[in-house]
């Protein structure tokens, strides 16, 4: 992990020195860690940031920081956490109309009255 100063606002991608080979049919999503977002407002920018099975450079983390007071990153310091997850490959199907659903149709955001 590589030093990084963040201030208030801003984002920056931080060097691991990690690589990893995530195996087929299979994806790495980079998650925030929540003592970190709650304690300094430190977060993942891209949460989750997604390491396909075919990336073999380092892993680099998007951070911003949300909170008032700038975050300074020290090597060795925890900032993220990598999830490996199953993954399904979909094959895109082109349709002139979409099948319908229960209850919600085209209702967009909060149209489920939740």
């Amino acid at each position: 992990m590589e030093q990084a100063d963040i201030a208030p606002g801003a984002r920056c991608a931080v060097g691991t020195g990690l690589a990893v080979a995530v195996p087929g049919g299979m994806a790495g999503l980079v998650v925030p860690r929540s003592g970190r977002a709650l304690r300094d407002g430190l977060t993942v920018a891209n949460a989750p940031g997604l390491i396909d099975s075919g990336y073999r450079g380092e892993l680099r983390v998007i951070l911003v920081n949300l909170g008032d007071a700038p975050v300074v990153i020290h090597p060795g310091d925890r900032v993220a956490q990598l999830v490996i997850v199953p993954v399904a490959m979909g094959e895109a199907v082109e349709a002139d109309r979409l099948p319908g659903t229960d209850g919600r149709g085209e209702g967009g955001f909060g149209s489920t009255g939740r």
